[in-house]
């Protein structure tokens, strides 16, 4: 999975990416520093793999993912090609879901690209580059589809209606993912590719003598439209969270508890973003690993079997199941098993986030 983190150029996206990857991507004080993005894998935190591990005396540990992308910061008239847009739009293209970085910290030595400090703005400058895209490319299906109607399929009539809607929608401004669509017009806007159907996270940057205090009014001013738009805001400090990626653990604590703060933002930002994309986590264990697995909410036994290897879903017998709190309070596998609570699962049962599975297979 992948996660596009965009924004006006000077606003933290850079800096956040390093401390989210330490990929040492480049960060300099004028626009279009990004032009190919960076690209970073993050391991998404889950405190239930250390304790799991020390019941099996693991040799190895393994979390699971998710890739970040650096996008570089578009500006008004990206849509049409200012500022190198068209590339960096494709670029958001393939990301499936974005995070949005959000300037809501004043500094005279980092220059922005209107010359003042407007969130709402700002955040409506890129909004409307990515609506003006998806209507190019809406139109562009539209034109297809009234050549196509002209032998008289009755589908493309349909296909018709259903793109004057979205359309219709994005003209008044708002993203297609605000609409309510059928499943034809849900397979449409998948065939398009659509930029605003993505799920977005409203990153409010502020500045580190914000950390701990009330929410300044550019940060409540993006979570009040974030709302409106059924989106998720996060607030957090880029440059604060870059300092702290490179600490060691016990500074990090400490630098922490001096602001208050339980949780680091990136960590927030990486279970954000997982849910966001309607992720969940099974793990398996052992004397070898214990290992952390990513699938989709709703994904049955045999697929998520699939994702070890091909085998185990071609050759899926069953998933034998403990629930992590289980699993704990059990003090591992055969003690489980010893009181009945290892459960026998098929092919139609749903993997929860947080079960510890076995899977028998054969091929």
């Amino acid at each position: 999975m992948k996660l596009g983190v965009v924004g006006l150029p000077n606003v933290g996206k850079s800096t956040l990416f390093n401390a989210i990857t330490q990929a040492g991507a480049e960060i300099a004080n004028y626009p279009f520093c990004t032009i190919e993005p960076n690209v970073g894998v993050v391991a998404v935190p889950d405190e239930r793999l250390n304790k799991l591990a020390a019941l099996y005396n693991s040799q190895k540990i393994t979390p699971t993912y998710l890739k970040f992308v650096d996008i570089a910061g578009l500006v008004k008239g990206a849509s049409k090609g200012e500022g190198l847009g068209n590339k960096f739009l494709s670029h958001i293209r393939e990301v499936d879901a974005i995070v949005h970085v959000v300037r809501c910290f004043a500094d005279s030595n980092v220059t922005h690209v209107s010359d003042t400090i407007d969130s709402l703005s700002d955040m409506e400058t890129i909004n409307l580059e990515l609506i003006l895209a998806d209507i190019d490319t809406v139109n562009n299906k539209l034109a297809r589809t009234r050549t196509l109607m002209k032998g008289g399929d009755k589908k493309y009539k349909a296909d018709e209606q259903a793109l004057l809607q979205i359309l219709a929608h994005l003209e008044s401004e708002k993203p297609v993912r605000t609409m309510q669509l059928d499943d034809d017009g849900h397979a449409l806007v998948n065939e398009m590719l659509l930029l605003t159907t993505k799920p977005v996270i409203y990153t409010a940057n502020i500045a580190e003598s914000d950390l701990g205090q009330p929410y300044n009014n550019h940060v409540l001013q993006v979570e009040a439209r974030a709302k409106e738009e059924g989106a998720e805001t996060l607030v957090i400090c880029a440059k604060v969270e870059e300092e702290l990626s490179t600490m060691p653990p016990e500074d990090k604590e400490m630098f922490l508890e001096s602001y208050g703060i339980e949780e680091s933002g990136l960590s927030r930002l990486v279970k954000k973003c997982y849910k966001l994309l309607k992720l969940v986590s099974y793990l398996t264990a052992g004397e070898k690993e214990t290992r952390a697995w990513t699938i989709t909410e709703g994904t049955k036994a045999p697929q998520a079997a699939g994702k070890i290897h091909s085998d185990f879903e071609k050759g899926f017998i069953r998933a034998e199941i403990v629930p992590y709190e289980v699993m704990l309070q059990m003090g591992g596998y055969n003690q489980a098993k010893e009181n009945g609570k290892v459960r026998s699962e098929g092919k139609d049962y749903v993997i929860k986030d947080g079960d510890v599975v076995l899977f028998r297979f054969n091929v």
